[in-house]
């Protein structure tokens, strides 16, 4: 039979902690790629992240106009 002393409880305990902190980390990091939380709008140009807005209704069309005038003088 196995002797379980306090170092060997020590060793599962800390596996019983760090197994679901790996998973949970790992789940988190495969749900930021599959929702495009890691930045695929940062390869947007000004002009598409402005063209976008607009079609979400984020802003209105005197607004898209006005900052499309602006970015394209740059």
């Amino acid at each position: 039979m196995h002797d379980w002393n306090w170092h060997n409880w020590g060793s599962v305990m800390m596996w019983l902690i760090w197994i679901p902190i790996i998973i949970i980390a790992a789940w988190y990091l495969l749900w930021l790629s599959n929702n495009k939380g890691f930045s695929e709008q940062g390869n947007e140009s000004p002009l598409e992240v402005l063209k976008r807005r607009y079609a979400n209704g984020e802003i209105s069309t005197q607004e898209y106009e006005r900052r499309k005038k602006i970015l394209e003088e740059e």
